[in-house]
């Protein structure tokens, strides 16, 4: 497990809510990464105060919860290929519900931001674990061995 400052925010919570190792908090925040910048996803935030946008320096984008949950199936494929369920699951990641789990995790402390419509609920059930990582999976031998 990686260590982490005992300052830092995510210490406390790793401490007060033990489900999810650290791990499983980088995996959500690399796959919102992921979601942003190489599938494109996210809509830009909207804010009535357009001072305040022009004074960002870049504009953040809202990923939905569904969009979130999609971007860290694609990314766990991408970076852990067959073995992605089992990753996951090793960091307590065994449904989509589990990524909103975190989520609101770190929105809690202020790591992430959502908006007035977005709920746990977003991520119940938006695939199961045993379809988007295993099901259809072919091992092919090569002919000549």
């Amino acid at each position: 497990m990686p260590l982490i400052d005992p300052n830092h925010p995510l210490a406390d919570l790793l401490e007060r809510d033990q489900r999810y190792p650290l791990d499983a908090y980088l995996f959500v925040l690399e796959a919102l990464s992921f979601a942003q910048e190489s599938l494109g996803m996210g809509e830009q935030e909207k804010s009535k105060d357009m001072q305040s946008v022009r004074e960002k320096k870049k504009s953040e984008k809202h990923v939905s919860g569904q969009d979130l949950c999609e971007a860290a199936r694609q990314y766990a494929q991408q970076q852990y290929g067959y073995l992605a369920i089992k990753v996951l699951s090793s960091w307590g990641i065994c449904a989509t519900a589990d990524i909103g789990e975190i989520v609101f995790n770190m929105i809690d402390m202020g790591q992430m931001r959502k908006t007035s419509d977005d709920r746990r609920e977003d991520f119940h059930d938006v695939y199961s674990f045993e379809d988007a990582f295993v099901k259809d999976i072919v091992f092919a031998l090569p002919e000549s061995l």
